[in-house]
């Protein structure tokens, strides 16, 4: 049977007032309408037309790099972004971490019975675009759906693949004392745009999520300074959390000044008004590099060249501390401790 008499058994999506249903996730017509008419239509490539359960590519030399990353974030749809967008940027980030070149992904849905399907277009499309953007191709996927009441709209996960070249060893184990501590931007972005979306706040401007593929900027900071130990992307629990944890892999402890690390006006406000601390919010598209001394400027000015890293700065410095602690010189000229994030300042943030 051709696939115009198969397509003829179902009616067309309604893409205005359709929703999802339980066919839509039944392996059924349905759910191979839904894969021909969205999916293949928006991420179109020669892996996805072969309508296979996998997809089998070529690799280039180089240690390969895997990430897996389920976005949960609530509401799907913020300043700045949505849940599409952030799916694809967040995993390229976390494959490029390791100075790897992003190849390919793959992505599965959780749909909730009764999504709207013009929601579900609207956030394809965007995966789609960001995807093209960042010349990674989505090559394999799944869709599930579960009953109304038994999801929250849509949940995705993402699985990145990309290739380490030779003479690249980017890890989080790798900081020395001595290096500095390098951060790319703006910190709290994301967060504060997720949660003043939420509570209907308004601070004269509107704070957008800072979500974006660092993949090219990592790509130049690796080109131009070979030398860079670490590499991490401080999404939840933000930059605190991501210094503690490199500080316990590294087995060092860590210095910050409060004074450079960079923080819209807007951020500021709103975290004072809700009683955060910016240093635990999280970002969607900035990261810390960690390099030896002598190299940070160099990697400094590389980074404030590319248009991801304008507003970067040198904040910090590795030291010598078999507690592992993170401390950080306050604007006012005294220390405080900068521990891990305990509970749960924003859930549902990304």
């Amino acid at each position: 049977m051709d696939d115009t008499r198969k397509r003829s058994y179902l009616r067309p999506l309604d893409w205005r007032q359709g929703r999802v249903d339980m066919t839509h996730g039944s392996g059924g017509r349905a759910s191979a309408q839904l894969v021909e008419e969205l999916f293949l239509r928006a991420f179109d490539n020669d892996w996805l037309r072969s309508l296979n359960d996998q997809a089998c590519f070529l690799v280039s030399s180089g240690r390969m790099v895997a990430a897996t990353d389920s976005h949960v974030v609530s509401p799907l749809f913020f300043p700045g972004g949505d849940i599409g967008c952030l799916s694809v940027h967040g995993t390229i980030n976390d494959v490029a971490m390791a100075g790897a070149k992003p190849l390919y992904l793959t992505a599965g849905f959780i749909l909730e019975e009764g999504f709207p399907l013009s929601d579900l277009r609207r956030i394809v499309d965007s995966m789609a675009a960001a995807a093209r953007e960042a010349d990674v191709a989505v090559i394999a996927g799944d869709t599930k759906v579960v009953e109304q009441g038994k999801g929250d709209g849509v949940f995705i996960t993402t699985t990145g693949i990309g290739v380490v070249p030779e003479g690249v060893h980017i890890s989080g184990d790798r900081a020395r004392p001595g290096d500095r501590i390098l951060l790319s931007g703006t910190i709290g972005d994301h967060g504060v745009a997720i949660m003043s979306l939420r509570e209907d706040l308004r601070f004269g401007t509107t704070v957008a999520s800072d979500t974006a593929a660092l993949h090219g900027l990592v790509a130049t900071m690796v080109e131009m300074v070979p030398d860079i130990h670490c590499l991490r992307d401080p999404t939840r629990g933000g930059l605190a959390t991501t210094l503690n944890e490199i500080a316990q892999q590294s087995g060092v402890g860590m210095r910050i000044r409060e004074a450079p690390i960079p923080v819209l006006s807007q951020v500021k406000a709103a975290c004072e008004f809700l009683g955060l601390d910016p240093l635990y919010v999280a970002n969607e598209g900035k990261l810390v590099a960690i390099c030896p001394p002598e190299v940070a400027e160099r990697l400094l000015a590389v980074m404030r060249a590319h248009p991801l890293g304008a507003d970067a700065a040198i904040i910090g410095e590795v030291v010598d501390d078999n507690h592992h602690f993170v401390e950080m010189e306050t604007a006012f000229g005294g220390w405080r401790m900068v521990d891990w994030l305990t509970g749960e300042q924003l859930p549902r943030i990304c």
